[in-house]
């Protein structure tokens, strides 16, 4: 404590001008910044890398998907899940929820490279799911709040 000689307990205003037992860097706020930039950076990556290439048909992408054999719709669909969730990944009442449900795609991707590709490009969904895992644990309190903002969301609905 920043306390000086002869004040009473917790009167001494700290030197740094913070609030009275308030650490410079609070251990959340640091957990906070750290999960936020992660989530910046899938999201972009599940944007730009992954998802654009698929909705632009781009070659990279539509090459793989003639080989998994389910058609062109599959890599739209794909493709949209991918934007949706990148951009949900840093919507913060919605990145506990899109973490879960890209683990989800990257495990259904983790099985096609394996079953289609021969385990090719294996380890990148694999590789993908733990800073996800992250952030679904990190975020994990969105995922709680969920059901009721939306309870409170509908019941805004009705009122109106």
């Amino acid at each position: 404590m920043n306390q000086s000689a002869g004040t009473p307990s917790g009167s001494a205003a700290p030197s740094s001008g913070r609030a009275p037992g308030r650490p410079a860097v609070p251990r959340e706020r640091g957990r906070h910044l750290a999960l936020l930039a992660l989530q910046v950076i899938l999201g972009l990556f599940f944007v730009i890398a992954s998802a654009v290439p698929k909705l632009i048909a781009h070659s990279s992408a539509t090459d793989g998907f003639e080989e998994i054999g389910f058609g062109m719709w599959f890599m739209y669909l794909i493709g949209l899940l991918e934007l949706a969730g990148g951009i949900a990944l840093v919507t913060p009442w919605l990145s506990g929820l899109s973490a879960i449900s890209l683990i989800a795609l990257m495990i259904g991707a983790f099985i096609t490279q394996m079953t289609v590709f021969d385990g090719e490009y294996a380890a990148t969904p694999l590789l993908l799911t733990v800073p996800l895992a992250l952030i679904a644990w990190g975020r994990r309190d969105t995922l709680a709040a969920l059901p009721t903002l939306l309870r409170r969301n509908g019941r805004a609905r009705e009122a109106s």
